[in-house]
């Protein structure tokens, strides 16, 4: 598909530079020259490694010694196994207070890598090059990095921030179909907890063109921004992002671990998520019976529904006594509070819970 030249101007996040397209690797290369690395060490997963470096390799300008360290992909490699692993190999290959990480691939590659760089003798230099729709619109932004302890999604991590991140679109000709709606679940979030105008883009999808989707993406990033900005710990508005993730992540990890499941995409588990909130919020009386069918409505265009049993319904709950929002041993939900705002901090019930899963079945 053709593509217009988009000059996307960088923003500016908490503390590093987002930058853009052919914007990207001019800032990459400026950066390479201006600081005295030691050595470059590039992070990839073998589908990454294929598929991605062959782009992003010619692009980099520098005489430095450069080591790529591939590992395998997916969720169930994000473990600190995998990190032990990652933590001897730049031992190995003599990486020093002065190497740079840079983490080309998905959020899998960008939260382990940002992990393992902001550990490694206390912390070395690292950018992340996302190249998935998902990290692009969900990881790039907020400086979470970490690693899942067994099915409990990122258990253990810091909130530490690259030098800077690179968004390419380009990398997304390589995505499968499934690994982009992935990427949207993320974008509808964005919409529903902080800009009804901008969900309401996406309820027609049929006359996108890769343009568009630019712009789409720069926009995601702005309001993920924008939150972030104004509470960067995690103490107020930015729990507004965890809409759809609460009971989302529950499922994400019931099913990972389940050998009967089919492993979820985390877009995929997030729609549901999304669909299963909405209908607390409804019950809540916090959006209108029209909100919530345009909700659902607008999810399921994009996303199948997942297929939950009764004898599901039990393990996921028990899930969401170990998620990390979870204040003095309560459950913490993030609700909209019409389409564009959101409430956090609310306390609901399992019998709630379970509803909202009888009602997404129905």
């Amino acid at each position: 598909m053709a593509r217009k030249n988009t000059l996307m101007k960088s923003i500016q996040a908490n503390g590093y530079p987002i930058h853009f397209n052919e914007n990207a690797y001019e800032a990459l290369n400026k950066h390479l020259a201006e600081n005295k690395y030691s050595a470059i060490f590039i992070f990839a997963d073998s589908d990454t490694n294929e598929h991605c470096l062959p782009l992003f390799l010619p692009n980099l300008e520098t005489d430095l010694n450069i080591e790529i360290v591939e590992f395998e992909p997916g969720e169930s490699n994000k473990n600190i196994e995998t990190c032990i692993e990652l933590w001897n190999v730049l031992t190995e290959l003599g990486a020093d207070r002065k190497s740079l990480i840079i983490n080309v691939g998905g959020g899998v590659v960008t939260d382990m890598g940002g992990f393992v760089a902001s550990t490694f003798k206390r912390g070395i230099d690292f950018i992340n090059v996302p190249t998935t729709l998902l990290a692009m619109v969900d990881a790039s932004v907020g400086g979470k990095n970490g690693i899942d302890l067994g099915n409990l999604k990122n258990q253990i991590g810091v909130i530490n921030v690259p030098q800077m991140v690179l968004i390419d679109t380009h990398y997304l000709a390589t995505l499968p179909q499934n690994e982009m709606r992935s990427g949207l679940a993320e974008m509808l979030k964005h919409g529903l907890i902080f800009d009804k105008r901008y969900w309401s883009l996406f309820l027609d999808l049929n006359n996108l063109n890769t343009d568009d989707l630019d712009t789409l993406i720069y926009q995601s990033v702005e309001i993920k921004n924008t939150i972030v900005m104004q509470d960067p710990k995690e103490n107020g508005i930015r729990k507004s992002l965890n809409f759809g993730h609460t009971l989302g992540h529950a499922i994400e990890g019931y099913f990972l671990e389940n050998e009967n499941k089919t492993t979820l995409l985390h877009g995929e588990a997030i729609a549901a998520g999304m669909i299963l909130e909405s209908y607390i919020s409804l019950k809540r009386n916090l959006i209108s019976e029209e909100e919530y069918e345009e909700i659902k409505t607008g999810i399921d265009a994009i996303f199948e529904r997942i297929v939950f049993e009764e004898k599901d319904l039990q393990p996921i709950l028990e899930l969401l006594v170990h998620d990390k929002k979870n204040e003095y041993g309560t459950i913490q939900f993030a609700l909209l509070d019409g389409i564009g705002n959101i409430k956090t901090g609310q306390i609901i019930d399992n019998e709630l819970i379970v509803d909202s899963f009888l009602e997404y079945n129905s």
